[in-house]
């Protein structure tokens, strides 16, 4: 097996390229070198091509019997090995994300149709979330998906994401013009407590901004009572309780309201098209999660 075919490190020329690791993970790599971005590594989608041609079988929900080849699983705990020693730990926490080939493009974002891991830790458990990823591109709800947008259903390529997860203090969804409206000329963000999967599962009521690009001015802003939140928990991720002071104080300052709204206009100054971005707050530093195209303007 030629290893350089199969794994690729964010910020890699190569991890860059969405026809190898797909649109999700391309996109971040790109931006790696000039944003803040968690360290982390893409599996190709040869991998699930070659896991396969080994007797892989996507349709079980045996975890055990992930069959994985013996070459393949080993890559996979050298590549965690070094991402641990890259963050300084023994068992760094992973988010464990599909990255389809022909996800997040100009017209199809697949939202929610694949699946994502929070907080895995350990070789056995990330190789375990690599297979289940796989496995959720040929579920019912991802092919209805494929054949809703005309996309073929017949030798689907899928790579994999396994980035450090941050103990996000505040996450937000940012879109460089208003997704509602159409206006481009209007920041959109959502924000809330804890990491940012409360937002996109919608959990929870998130904080709203609309900020004017020409100046910058916050022109709208609309406090949600966040009772909940999602955190790391063990074994995985959970909803926990807020306290009850921070329900309806705002999750970002004004002062990061600017900062992430600058972010997403110099990413759609660096992407060339409106953005739909993910990113977080953890230590007061603003780290860059996703960045994909807006798909309903």
């Amino acid at each position: 097996m030629r290893e350089t075919l199969t794994v690729y490190w964010l910020g890699e020329a190569q991890c860059s390229d969405p026809s190898l690791v797909g649109g999700k993970a391309a996109n971040l790599s790109l931006l790696a070198g000039s944003y803040t971005v968690p360290p982390g590594f893409a599996l190709t989608s040869e991998a699930m091509d070659q896991a396969i041609k080994s007797g892989f079988n996507v349709e079980t929900t045996d975890v055990d019997g992930q069959l994985i080849p013996e070459d393949l699983y080993k890559l996979i705990c050298e590549s965690y090995r070094a991402l641990c020693d890259l963050c300084g730990q023994d068992q760094v926490s992973v988010a464990v994300r599909s990255s389809a080939l022909d996800e997040d493009g100009a017209s199809t974002s697949f939202a929610g149709q694949h699946d994502t891991f929070l907080n895995v830790s350990g070789e056995q458990e990330v190789a375990a979330a690599i297979a289940r990823c796989w496995r959720s591109a040929f579920s019912a709800p991802a092919l209805y998906y494929r054949s809703q947008q005309g996309l073929d259903s017949e030798g689907i390529g899928m790579a994999v994401l396994v980035q450090q997860l941050l103990p996000s203090e505040v996450s937000a969804v940012a879109f460089s013009a208003n997704p509602v409206t159409g206006n481009r000329d209007e920041i959109m963000i959502n924000a809330s407590w804890g990491l940012g999967e409360s937002i996109v599962a919608g959990t929870v009521t998130p904080d709203s901004f609309v900020v004017r690009k020409s100046d910058q001015a916050v022109i709208a802003s609309d406090i949600g009572d966040k009772s909940v939140m999602t955190a790391p928990v063990p074994g995985g991720v959970g909803e926990i309780d807020v306290p009850e002071h921070l329900h309806e104080r705002p999750s970002l300052t004004n002062e990061q309201v600017i900062e992430v709204a600058a972010l997403a206009v110099s990413l759609e100054s660096r992407m060339g098209w409106p953005v739909d971005i993910e990113c977080a707050y953890y230590e007061n530093s603003l780290y860059l999660l996703q960045c994909r195209p807006i798909t309903t303007l």
